[in-house]
């Protein structure tokens, strides 16, 4: 079994930043397809600011999204920090703090996850 942790570290200011988050999103639906992979999909920093625009059905990319969502979490700081906190709450995605409000990486690496940024 492969344990991967996909960290979604992007902005929605480019479109770099949109590649980086198409490729993790792909990534991630590659592992979400097998089922003997464990995966975490982890929208942090800026990143937490995909999540409102990635609900909306008319997105480019909400469908493979939605391929992962079950898999996802928020940062609960970041997601308030950059004003996304309600949206995150709204679109039922679960928000993690267990490292001063942020996810822990460290307890990841402890469980065996590979962990990939983009």
């Amino acid at each position: 079994m492969t344990k991967a942790a996909i960290v979604i570290l992007a902005g929605t200011e480019s479109h770099s930043d949109l590649g980086r988050l198409v490729n993790g999103l792909e990534a991630a639906r590659e592992f979400a397809e097998n089922p003997e992979d464990d995966l975490e999909l982890i929208f942090d920093g800026a990143g937490t600011q995909w999540i409102p625009e990635l609900e909306d059905p008319d997105h480019d990319y909400h469908d493979l999204y939605a391929a992962v969502k079950d898999d996802s979490s928020a940062c609960d700081h970041c997601s308030g920090a950059f004003g996304v906190d309600e949206a995150v709450e709204d679109a039922g995605v679960v928000t993690v703090d267990e490292h001063d409000g942020h996810p822990s990486i460290r307890s990841l690496v402890d469980d065996d996850y590979e962990i990939i940024t983009f």
